[in-house]
């Protein structure tokens, strides 16, 4: 099924992609990869470890299909979840998962057969026995994708010990981490205060205060600094813009801190302040921030007593997100402190929102200063990731894009920079062939590697 030619509609196409964009190596600035494993090259004892477990694109699916949350994160065998998920595959056409899993095999275990129940008992041994295997360590599957550089998600009370190691491993790929730190932020959560406890704890700051907080936070950072990380990451429903006061803040601050609750508006006015707060901070430190924008989360409030986050429990939502995000960029620009900004969008409502927003803020200082970020999540299909190219060519201009992301929590996943390349060219490819761009391959062979691995190579100075 998974052609030479896979995507590719003509000949264009064809050579756009296998003369340019296969051979660039993979930049994936944001992904939820595990330190602990890159950092002690895991080699895994079967395919459902490194492929199923945690992988909440597979397990929402699997539930749809109506399979026991037993053979998802429950304590069915590693082989029992395999040959569920098996089960599950045939039924998946159309989405991607169907691709995804069919490159996957392809490129990591050299299988070209499709997995269906009657193929799942072969499939499991073989690649189970060749991920035993040193060649299948954490690392080699990572080197074996040809990635240079990734970047993984890490909370401020991080200790980055992993990330530390990996700086003193001989492993090629470079990894670094993104700042992330929401939960200093989620000033109405139930257990925020049990967080401000931890960020005491890792910053060595007695937190009593806004201006404490902001010290500690301060601290965090410039630790994640010192360890090689450039990039914060930020997963809102929306921006926050709330207009307010420093007097307030502390007062709202205070409140909370003595076990209090504040109500919307001032927890709006509080993540307003602190996250203007970061993202100058950001700017001073020349880092890149990212904003994962319009997410619903955690909505399944008893399954997320049973399982926790990250599950498989969210979806896009409907937050309004232009005036806010002008008025927060407005603001930072206002002061000359806007650095390197990617917006990700989760809601299909406002590409062009987001397509056309980033042309506010890019003031020639930077080339492609403020980027709206691939398709996400749910967009992270073939059709989402259509939709961004055409949009953002229409309203901005895709040669200055920095690309591709996994976004993901499973080491099997690079070949989607893959699917997005070969969507990619085959874009190009049809409007050649219907004369609409000219059959200058070089040029726009020079495009495509731009985006797939050049501009995100300047943009990141890696």
């Amino acid at each position: 099924m998974i052609s030479t030619n896979f995507l590719l509609e003509n000949k264009y196409s064809e050579e756009l992609y296998h003369d340019f964009a296969a051979k660039m190596p993979i930049i994936d600035y944001h992904n939820h990869l595990s330190p602990k494993q890159m950092a002690e090259d895991t080699i895994f004892d079967n395919i459902t470890q490194v492929w199923i477990n945690g992988d909440h694109y597979k397990w929402r699916a699997m539930r749809t299909l109506g399979i026991h949350e037993e053979y998802i994160t429950g304590k069915a065998t590693d082989q029992e979840k395999f040959n569920k998920w098996a089960y599950t595959v045939p039924y998946t056409m159309r989405n991607p998962l169907y691709h995804w899993t069919h490159l996957e095999l392809q490129r990591y275990f050299d299988i070209p057969e499709l997995l269906t129940p009657k193929s799942s008992e072969s499939i499991y041994e073989e690649t189970s026995e060749k991920l035993k295997s040193a060649a299948y360590s954490s690392q080699n599957l990572i080197s074996g994708m040809n990635v240079t550089y990734l970047c993984t998600t890490e909370d401020p009370t991080d200790p980055l010990e992993h990330h530390q190691t990996l700086s003193r491993s001989s492993f090629k790929t470079k990894v670094s981490t993104a700042f992330r730190p929401d939960k200093s932020l989620m000033i109405q959560g139930e257990t925020y205060n049990e967080y401000i406890d931890s960020l005491e704890i890792a910053s060595k700051v007695s937190i009593s205060s806004y201006d404490d907080l902001c010290r500690a936070l301060q601290n965090r950072l410039r630790f994640f600094h010192e360890n090689g990380c450039r990039i914060c990451d930020h997963g809102l429903e929306q921006l926050y813009a709330e207009d307010h006061t420093e007097s307030e803040i502390k007062s709202i601050f205070e409140k909370r801190r003595n076990g209090k609750a504040v109500n919307q508006l001032e927890a709006a006015k509080f993540q307003s302040a602190l996250l203007l707060f970061l993202s100058e901070c950001y700017h001073e430190h020349g880092w890149v921030q990212q904003f994962h924008l319009g997410a619903l989360r955690n909505t399944n409030t008893r399954m997320l007593r049973l399982l926790g986050p990250d599950t498989g429990w969210d979806s896009i939502g409907d937050y309004q997100q232009a005036q806010a995000l002008s008025k927060f960029l407005n603001t930072l620009d206002g002061k000359n402190k806007l650095t390197k900004t990617i917006l990700y969008n989760v809601n299909p409502t406002y590409n062009e929102v987001m397509a056309t927003m980033i042309g506010n803020f890019n003031d020639g200082s930077i080339k492609g200063k403020v980027q709206w970020g691939s398709a996400w999540w749910f967009l992270d299909q073939k059709d989402g990731m259509t939709d961004q190219l055409n949009i953002l060519s229409n309203m901005g201009l895709l040669s200055c894009f920095i690309g591709m992301v996994t976004d993901s929590r499973s080491l099997l996943s690079f070949p989607r920079h893959e699917y997005f390349r070969r969507i990619l060219c085959n874009l190009f490819g049809v409007e050649i062939q219907k004369g609409e761009l000219p059959a200058d391959l070089n040029w726009i062979g020079k495009l495509i590697e731009d985006i797939c691995y050049n501009n995100a190579k300047e943009y990141f100075d890696v």
